[in-house]
């Protein structure tokens, strides 16, 4: 502390020991770490205990210390850290959170660390050596794989019926990758207490359009936030059109890759429709012949703005074209084989 200065703001995540554990568990599935092995994890978790108790007391007694629940979604977790700091640096708002006292037997379960097995530390060192060799450093900045990948930027693109829905979903778990889709930002801002939120609540209400640079604004910032934090983000329904593209590219830069379900019309129409038979089974169907023209318009005019959209991609060769007229295990398996590859 003498040699810089007193932070002025200490945000503690607050997860239950159990949980730490599940994890770090799922963690070594996924990435293979030999420091992730039961062993090292509760001698990690217990060191942290030790370490972290009078490290939280010291900052508590100052008023420092903000405490968070970290037992959510991460990104539930993102939003109140930015939304603690925003109010640290602008105190004039009101604050979600202030200075707060830590349980501090969420800092683990005493009963299940009593039974780790002690270790020398000849043993210990051994544990971490083998770490390293495979990669690893606990606690640098090298705790991850040497070559860590740039972020992914993915664009979805597919007509009405094309099967997008469930292979975000699964793109999603798979890729680790967060969903973006201009329609939802839109809608969350328009809900939010923002000077922008309320501004643009403003001219919906008196009927006016919004300004065309609106959604393509709120997807950059949307995008830049996800990738300054290391995590890459699934876009869709974007670009509408080869000016959005273009836009965006002005702003943001290319994609990583553009994934197009590709799907004849007649397949797209055949969907369409019995979706909407589905939907409308035990209901009157005298307006059959006006969703059938409904249908047609839709996947009409996706067809003529993805022309040139896609043809632009292909020209950069970021596009990825999937036959989407097949089973969607099979079109998953063409994705992911897209995704791997770049």
């Amino acid at each position: 502390m003498r040699k810089i200065c007193t932070p002025d703001l200490v945000v503690f995540l607050s997860c239950a020991n159990h949980r730490l554990k599940e994890r770090l568990e799922k963690r070594a599935v996924a990435t293979g770490r030999p420091d992730d092995n039961p062993n090292a994890t509760e001698r990690r978790l217990t060191n942290f205990k030790q370490n972290t108790i009078p490290l939280v007391k010291y900052f508590q007694e100052r008023g420092l210390i903000v405490t968070l629940d970290a037992d959510r979604d991460e990104e539930e977790v993102f939003c109140d850290i930015s939304i603690t700091v925003d109010n640290k640096l602008f105190p004039s708002k009101q604050p979600v959170a202030g200075p707060s006292e830590l349980d501090l037997s969420l800092l683990g379960d005493n009963s299940s660390l009593a039974d780790v097995p002690f270790k020398n530390e000849e043993q210990v060192e051994e544990e971490e050596e083998e770490g390293e060799e495979m990669g690893y450093a606990e606690g640098t900045s090298d705790s991850y794989p040497t070559e860590r990948k740039k972020p992914k930027v993915v664009f979805l693109m597919g007509g009405p019926g094309s099967g997008k829905a469930v292979q975000c979903e699964r793109m999603e778990e798979r890729f680790g990758l967060r969903r973006l889709s201009p329609g939802d930002i839109l809608c969350s801002e328009l809900q939010s207490h923002s000077e922008r939120g309320r501004y643009l609540r403003d001219l919906l209400e008196r009927g006016e359009t919004l300004p065309e640079d609106t959604l393509l604004e709120l997807l950059c910032e949307c995008v830049t936030l996800s990738l300054r934090h290391g995590r890459g983000v699934l876009v869709t329904n974007f670009p509408r059109d080869l000016r959005q593209a273009l836009e965006y590219e002005a702003k943001i830069g290319e994609p990583s890759a553009v994934v197009l379900l590709d799907c004849s019309p007649d397949t797209v129409f055949s969907r369409l429709q019995c979706r909407g038979l589905s939907r409308s089974a035990t209901q009157t169907t005298g307006c059959l012949p006006e969703r059938e023209r409904d249908t047609s318009r839709r996947v009409e005019g996706f067809t003529s703005n993805c022309q040139p959209v896609t043809s632009h991609y292909e020209t950069r060769r970021l596009l990825h074209k999937i036959d989407a007229e097949r089973p969607p295990e099979e079109v998953f398996a063409q994705i992911c084989q897209a995704l791997d590859s770049c």
